[in-house]
């Protein structure tokens, strides 16, 4: 029998590190498997991931999706090495971001500094296009996928390797305005634009909008081996995350069986 995938908990970079490490427990106590925050020009992925480590014991850390051309390999492998993360519960998510050429060198390049400067450590890679996702799952220890319904994600698991996807997820009415314009601002990015026309499902038909669609649950689980509930709020404060972390809860055991 397939075991359905873990559940694991997103959150923006931008949120901060106080604000991360206040939710990290309760995410802990949920029984999350991993704490997933991204990295972006405002927010410090590995800074948030070290103040929650501080406040937990078993709760996975990982890092979404690292661009190398903005975070080169060198300054992330020092910055994960400074910060002290326990490599038995790190993740660390990468990607070429928007170099314009030797996209899969890069990351090729990225891969063989984190596994010799960070032993111990898993490494996925972001990956819209198959070459990526090649590299992904022969070289790396997984693919990090994005904005894909069940059976997509589905055709795109390898069964030798490891397939974690991010779902963006709002499981209060008052934050389906918020979901929605995420959808759509990534389905203007022009690389995004062209995978969806590409698989032939928009944004929208991506997301998870309601606790009620235990069935939309159920099939991402049994998709890939990691789901990432990508955290969407109506305001980025930490009564709003702790209600969708107490909401979410119930999901972690719900479609187990």
């Amino acid at each position: 029998m397939v075991l359905p995938a873990s559940l694991s908990l997103g959150l923006a970079g931008a949120l901060g590190p106080d604000l991360v490490a206040a939710l990290a427990p309760a995410a802990e106590e949920a029984g999350f498997a991993t704490l997933w925050v991204n990295d972006t020009p405002s927010g410090d992925a590995v800074a948030a991931l070290a103040a929650a480590a501080t406040v937990t014991d078993r709760i996975g850390l990982a890092t979404g999706v690292v661009p190398l051309d903005r975070r080169e390999p060198d300054s992330l492998v020092a910055a994960l090495q400074a910060a002290d993360l326990p490599a038995g519960r790190l993740t660390v998510g990468i990607g070429s971001g928007s170099a314009p050429s030797h996209q899969l060198a890069l990351v090729e390049r990225g891969i063989e500094a984190l596994r010799a400067g960070v032993p111990g450590a898993q490494v996925v890679v972001g990956a819209l296009g198959p070459r990526m996702r090649r590299l992904a799952t022969s070289v790396a220890d997984g693919q990090l996928l994005n904005w894909l319904t069940p059976d997509a994600a589905a055709a795109q698991r390898e069964p030798d390797s490891r397939t974690i996807l991010y779902v963006r997820t709002a499981l209060d009415a008052a934050a389906l305005p918020r979901l929605l314009a995420e959808a759509d601002a990534y389905a203007g990015y022009p690389a995004y634009a062209a995978n969806f026309a590409r698989l032939g499902f928009s944004a929208r038909d991506t997301v998870i909008s309601s606790l009620d669609d235990a069935e939309r649950v159920t099939a991402y689980r049994a998709a890939v081996d990691e789901v990432v509930l990508r955290v969407i709020v109506e305001r980025d404060d930490p009564e709003h995350y702790l209600d969708f972390i107490r909401t979410a809860a119930a999901l972690i055991d719900a479609n187990a069986s």
